[in-house]
């Protein structure tokens, strides 16, 4: 594939085997767990090569079509798709951090992957120091001779808080570190990491590369092919590694990220603006919105858009929210985001139900809180059923 097509033209035309003459013009379905080799010598060989085919744990020309897709995207060395996002961090973090091992976490952070390093820590000794993700001198301030890796989200879960990735970056590489990020909310057309220093950058894949509810799935994409091939190696252990079917579903929606990713973006900015407005709503959580405090980093780091979710704190308190989202109509009540559908759901009680009271208020997260994952509906419809939800 041409190096100077847009990513909305490489989201579309992604590489097929070429039967003989005939290509399918889309990717096919190898729906099989294994493969047979005529010499035995080349199955030897094949079962370990993270790029030869054998056993499905090992990989699949499916699965790899996606993961050679997304590289393509992320400008990576290659991929690892995995079985779900969180198979995607777990596998990445259990193969840089070891017992005794620092890392250095911004403290907005998905509840899953706080969970995780929880698990880290008391079960291996990792220590984790949280950091505000405002200012870079943080890195140097919380470093010591154990630190391995720097964790962070182009856009935070739930509250869409934006750090500076380029200079959180270099301030990780000074020290050595390596630089990880969790690019889901951004997805690849709206930020690409590993332009600005990441060494991985990680999706979760049933959210907008997908982008219709149905598929569990995540991905890895790596600077560094030997650092690729020391997290295909863990996969094997974990067996996180993708099903051939759900990397089928997310190839087919890899199609039409360009236009959901402009419509989610258009939606999340219309309905940010008109709640920033309603007396029933404390404050708005969208970095688009021009008095928010990273509103010019936003712009910067992500030109094309923010991606379609944001957070509002409902008036009142846990009462008058649960009556909010009770009341709500076109919108569905679920967790998860990236979906054709809007979905509203409170990040305490799901997303981030692992972290205590005084963490979720570090930052910034209270009982009144409402993630948006806004989807493709018109935007007037949801404009008027959060207006009569809100009453």
């Amino acid at each position: 594939m041409p190096n100077d097509l847009h990513p909305e033209t490489r989201a579309i035309h992604v590489d097929v085997p070429d039967l003989g003459g005939a290509r399918p013009l889309n990717t096919p379905l190898y729906q099989t767990a294994n493969f047979g080799y005529d010499n035995p010598e080349e199955l030897a060989e094949a079962i370990n090569r993270p790029e030869s085919f054998a056993y499905l744990r090992n990989s699949n020309p499916t699965v790899r079509a996606l993961e050679d897709a997304i590289s393509s995207l992320e400008g990576a060395a290659a991929s690892l798709a995995a079985a779900s996002g969180m198979g995607s961090i777990h596998t990445v973090l259990h193969t840089l951090l070891g017992s005794g091992d620092h890392v250095i976490v911004q403290k907005h952070l998905y509840g899953g992957t706080f969970a995780l390093l929880k698990d880290l820590a008391a079960r291996y000794g990792v220590e984790v120091t949280y950091v505000g993700g405002q200012d870079p001198a943080e890195v140097a301030d919380a470093l010591r001779p154990s630190t391995k890796v720097l964790y962070l989200e182009t856009l935070s879960n739930p509250t869409a808080q934006v750090t500076d990735l380029p200079a959180f970056f270099a301030a990780g590489k000074a020290a050595g570190l390596t630089c990880v990020v969790d690019n889901t909310f951004a997805s690849p057309l709206g930020c690409r990491p590993l332009s600005m220093g990441a060494d991985v950058v990680i999706h979760s894949s049933t959210k907008y590369l997908s982008g219709h509810c149905d598929v569990l799935g995540g991905i890895a994409s790596f600077t560094d092919a030997d650092l690729h091939r020391q997290v295909w190696s863990r996969s094997l252990e974990t067996g996180t590694i993708a099903d051939p079917f759900a990397a089928w579903l997310t190839l087919r929606g890899l199609a039409t990220l360009g236009l959901r990713m402009r419509r989610h973006h258009e939606n999340a900015d219309g309905l940010a603006r008109f709640l920033s407005q309603h007396p029933g709503v404390d404050k708005v959580h969208w970095p688009g919105l021009p008095d928010h405090p990273a509103h010019a980093l936003a712009q910067r780091l992500m030109p094309n858009g923010y991606g379609g979710v944001l957070a509002i704190d409902v008036a009142g308190g846990r009462e008058e929210t649960l009556e909010f989202t009770r009341r709500l109509r076109l919108v569905d009540r679920a967790v998860s985001l990236g979906g054709f559908k809007t979905l509203v759901q409170q990040p305490s009680a799901t997303s981030h139900r692992s972290m205590d009271a005084e963490g979720l208020r570090a930052i910034g997260i209270t009982e009144g809180t409402v993630r948006i994952a806004v989807g493709l509906e018109h935007l007037e419809d949801l404009k008027a059923d959060f207006a009569q939800a809100l009453g």
